[in-house]
């Protein structure tokens, strides 16, 4: 599996593969509708809009395939169409029907209500690497080459957070408060969201492949935990003064392919090429090791009760708390 979403009311699941498949899980139902089937080219990105009405899917053939999940069963909404471009990377806007996605050089911006492109954004160093939007804000970060741009008025040239190598994977933090790009020179950097000058991670045995932020229900006014995948290893950043305390995670074996954390709460679950799931309490403290498969893929439901792993030879899995509440196997 190369991608997993969920539906924000944790009532659908949503999957995609390297063939082309995409499929979607209605929990309620307990039906499985093919949305698509094998294309033998790769979908790569996956996700529901806020409301929960549109699923959108991206891949190597170019095209983005928006489906209306609202109904009794999923139909197709639209289809756009874009020859010769590996459309790897998109996004719904955290609040409104509008979608970004990644064309090459650009990430361009979609609107569902109008059916029209809003605007078309040129990140020029690069292709597009990845692309978040502003939890909060209007803002729209683009990760690729040299840096990460930030558009916060589509009329406006961007804000640029300046790297010497490429930032190949960025996030937010849930309360909006920093931003972080995972790079290919083997670094991470974190700048307040409003500032140019970030703190600096170091030390990664490879490139910053997945990065992840907590949010803590239980403790609004506390700083947001910070996990970063890069070769077997993970590790976890904690806010410090005025800096950034690191804590090292070594149970995998080998490539750490996917990690999250549990909605408002600080455990961690990652997935590895080793076929172990592991969760880890407060971003590091080990507390669940599980053979499972291949993980190349997860994600948690909103409400964080069930956990969906994708592995790397199509099959998929949700996995729940167990009755006696010691974890999740």
């Amino acid at each position: 599996m190369t991608a997993i979403a969920w539906s924000p009311n944790s009532q659908q699941v949503a999957a995609c593969d390297g063939a082309g498949n995409v499929q979607c899980l209605n929990r309620i139902t307990q039906q499985t509708h093919s949305l698509q089937t094998g294309t033998g080219q790769s979908v790569d990105a996956l996700a529901y809009s806020a409301d929960g009405r549109f699923l959108a899917a991206g891949g190597q053939d170019g095209r983005v395939s928006i489906w209306e999940m609202s109904g009794d069963a999923p139909t197709l909404f639209t289809c756009l169409e874009n020859p010769r471009t590996w459309v790897d990377q998109l996004a719904w806007h955290p609040r409104r029907p509008e979608l970004v996605f990644s064309l090459g050089r650009y990430a361009q911006v979609w609107e569902v209500e109008t059916q029209q492109v809003l605007t078309t954004l040129a990140f020029e160093n690069s292709s597009v690497l990845d692309l978040a939007w502003h939890p909060q804000q209007d803002w729209l970060a683009v990760g690729g080459h040299q840096g990460v741009k930030i558009w916060q008025d589509w009329d406006q040239d961007p804000a640029i957070r300046e790297l010497p190598g490429s930032s190949i994977c960025v996030s937010w933090s849930p309360d909006g408060q920093y931003l972080a790009s995972g790079n290919l020179d083997r670094t991470m950097v974190v700048w307040p969201s409003e500032e140019d000058v970030p703190w600096r991670m170091t030390g990664f045995p490879g490139k910053v492949r997945q990065i992840a932020w907590s949010a803590d229900a239980e403790s609004v006014d506390a700083d947001p935990l910070l996990s970063a995948a890069s070769g077997n290893c993970i590790t976890t950043w904690h806010r410090l003064g005025s800096g950034w305390e690191a804590e090292l995670l070594e149970e995998h074996t080998q490539a750490v392919n996917a990690i999250a954390f549990q909605p408002n709460t600080t455990l961690l679950v990652s997935a590895a090429a080793d076929d172990f799931l592991c969760l880890w309490q407060g971003g590091g403290k080990l507390v669940q090791a599980q053979k499972s498969i291949s993980g190349s893929a997860l994600a948690w439901s909103p409400d964080g009760q069930t956990l969906a792993l994708g592995g790397q030879q199509g099959e998929w899995q949700l996995w729940t708390q167990s009755a006696r509440g010691q974890g999740f196997f």
